[in-house]
């Protein structure tokens, strides 16, 4: 199954594990581990923060700053691949998986 850009996102809690580096190695989900398998892309987008919270503490870092990973990744070496998109919120800790889709499905 996959989920095309004007599904609902999934915002499912994902464990993910980096390198030294801060790039994404592996991604748990579902209970499984899902190996990243090609180089993984980065961007940021910005947090609607006029929506949420009013107030913050001083020093307490980037409030807008919405990080996106988007990652192809694989049960084992011959399975397909699937390209998983993860998020993390401004201030968390906690990743969610916004999206999934399956190989091929981009072409239909």
């Amino acid at each position: 199954m996959a989920r095309r850009a004007s599904d609902e996102p999934l915002n499912v809690p994902v464990q993910v594990r980096f390198t030294a580096k801060g790039i994404p190695l592996a991604v748990r989900y579902d209970g499984r581990i899902w190996a990243v398998a090609a180089e993984p892309v980065r961007w940021f987008t910005r947090a609607d923060w006029w929506n949420t919270a009013t107030r913050a503490p001083v020093g307490c870092g980037d409030l807008i700053s919405v990080e996106h990973w988007q990652v192809q990744v694989r049960l084992t070496s011959t399975s397909a691949l699937r390209t998983f998109e993860l998020r993390r919120e401004p201030l968390s800790e906690q990743w969610l998986l916004a999206g999934i889709t399956d190989a091929g499905a981009a072409a239909a």
